[in-house]
């Protein structure tokens, strides 16, 4: 994993209620850089995430809304947040339901700064 994206998923992962965070591939969900909390099963929250990014981005097109800027996904025992990053990249995030998703956001759109 290159030093600007370890740093990039650091910065995520300092917030409070953040479990873990991760640069995957947009299409299949492959693990490009993660830095997630033992217990978490990073393969499996990158696959779910690129595969709900992908319906998502149909689903707003086809809407007529545009490209999905953001995803969040709040479920009974946790939150799920992905953003689309450049070439082919999607930065995810797994929290807590009570995580500052607005601090969480920010973190991650400096995150995709690094990927450029």
């Amino acid at each position: 994993m290159s030093e600007q994206f370890k740093q990039a998923l650091d910065g995520i992962t300092r917030v409070r209620g953040v479990r873990g965070a991760l640069m995957v591939t947009d299409d299949d969900g492959l693990i490009i850089a993660d830095a997630v909390m033992e217990g978490v099963r990073g393969d499996a929250v990158a696959a779910l995430a690129a595969s709900l990014s992908a319906r998502m981005a149909k689903a707003t097109v086809g809407a007529g809304v545009g490209e999905q800027h953001f995803l969040h996904l709040q479920a009974e025992n946790g939150t799920l947040l992905s953003m689309p990053a450049p070439n082919g990249v999607l930065i995810v995030v797994l929290a807590e339901n009570d995580v500052n998703v607005g601090l969480v956001r920010l973190e991650m759109l400096r995150a995709v700064e690094a990927v450029k």
